[in-house]
């Protein structure tokens, strides 16, 4: 189906798009969708370096993992639904800004649920998000028959789990962490459930374009905690961060290589998409809690974190190693062969070592960048071996 852009009416059917359609990138909309979702990950990672730096690790670790969770995936399913259904109407678009709307209300209850374990302005948030999404899904039962069966599954599915999660704040404290585990599994599910009567009709191409500029977001927060933790340094007069930022930038720079070194696409077959698409929220998770980290190694440089240097080693060693094996599952084994199937496990592992002993954040940031130097290496044998994949000599 073409879709005009020249003249965008209040309504429009909701006919699927197709997936071949060629040419497919990411529209204004979708893009405003996820400047805005930077803050919630920011105030995610905000919250995160707080509670490291103060030596609150179990609370840290549980809480942040809670509050991305709601936060991923909510992006990921808009970002799924509006690559198969995306028909730029002024009801489409109105309907995108409630669920913006929601994410900014999510954003708002991460103080919160950090600092008092209180979720519920971010349930509030969340679901907005979730039901802006059903009235999207109904749309698309009534403009597009051959997914009917599949889309009306969806709106079914969250709805019911949209109740649940309101009936949550109601259940005593102590069953929080039980309570979110099962309606965070009864979310994960609907997409598995719903799509069995067929695969909504999403655009690989699209999708992996999604994603990426997705991680190139969150590369770019921890970009910016590390540029904040040095400006606030220096304000202080402490001129002895240099060292500390250039490696925390090496860490970063390095992250963006090694997740881009390669093209890659979405997974076409129901399983393998769904292993992919929900492989990236340890990813996305991984990236924002590294830039968190090394703000708290600057705190503790500068004798203002209540941890040991061990722990804040380990605040960047342990993200780097779960972006490292969730790339190497997601993007490296089903693709490459030889040494750098091994390396990148063997490279996690020694992330994991590094906090043992003296300047960790350095010695990670000679790690990664020896992983990229091969990667290299490897990526040049290849085109060498294979000339005629190349193409010809551009000179």
């Amino acid at each position: 189906m073409t879709h005009s852009r020249s003249v965008r009416p209040f309504y429009r059917p909701m006919r699927p798009r197709r997936r071949d359609e060629p040419n497919r990138a990411a529209t204004p909309l979708e893009l405003f969708f996820d400047l805005c979702f930077v803050v919630a990950v920011a105030q995610a990672a905000g919250s995160l370096h707080h509670d490291v730096s103060e030596g609150h690790l179990r609370h840290a670790a549980v809480s942040y993992l809670m509050v991305f969770f709601a936060i991923w995936w909510s992006w990921m399913n808009f970002t799924w639904f509006a690559s198969a259904y995306d028909t730029d109407d002024d009801v489409y678009r109105i309907t995108t800004l409630v669920q913006i709307a929601g994410a900014l209300i999510l954003a708002a209850g991460v103080p919160r649920a950090f600092t008092d374990g209180d979720f519920t302005v971010i349930t509030y948030g969340y679901v907005v998000m979730r039901l802006a999404a059903v009235a999207q899904w109904v749309r698309a039962a009534a403009g597009d028959p051959a997914h009917r069966a599949a889309a009306r599954r969806y709106a079914i599915g969250v709805t019911v789990v949209q109740i649940g999660w309101l009936l949550r704040l109601a259940l005593p404290a102590e069953w929080g962490i039980a309570s979110f585990v099962v309606l965070g599994l009864a979310d994960l599910l609907v997409p598995a459930v719903a799509e069995r009567p067929g695969m909504t009709p999403w655009h690989p191409r699209h999708i992996t374009e999604r994603y990426s500029l997705f991680t190139l977001i969150v590369l770019g927060e921890a970009v910016l905690s590390i540029s904040v933790a040095i400006q606030t340094g220096l304000d202080a007069g402490d001129h002895g961060l240099w060292s500390l930022a250039a490696a925390g930038a090496v860490i970063v720079f390095a992250l963006w290589w090694l997740y881009f070194d390669r093209p890659v696409e979405a997974p076409d077959r129901l399983p393998y998409s769904l292993i992919w698409g929900y492989g990236h929220y340890f990813i996305f998770a991984a990236i924002a809690a590294v830039g968190a980290g090394l703000v708290a190694a600057s705190d503790h440089e500068r004798h203002l974190a209540h941890i040991s240097g061990t722990t804040a080693g380990y605040a960047v060693a342990v993200p780097v190693a779960v972006f490292l094996l969730t790339v190497w599952v997601l993007h490296v084994r089903p693709q490459q062969r030889g040494a750098l199937v091994v390396a990148f496990p063997v490279v996690a592992l020694l992330a994991l070592l590094a906090p043992l002993g003296p300047m960790p954040v350095h010695l990670l940031a000679l790690l990664l960048t020896a992983l990229v130097v091969l990667t290299v290496l490897l990526r040049q044998r290849d085109l060498r071996s294979a000339p005629e994949a190349s193409g010809p000599d551009p000179t």
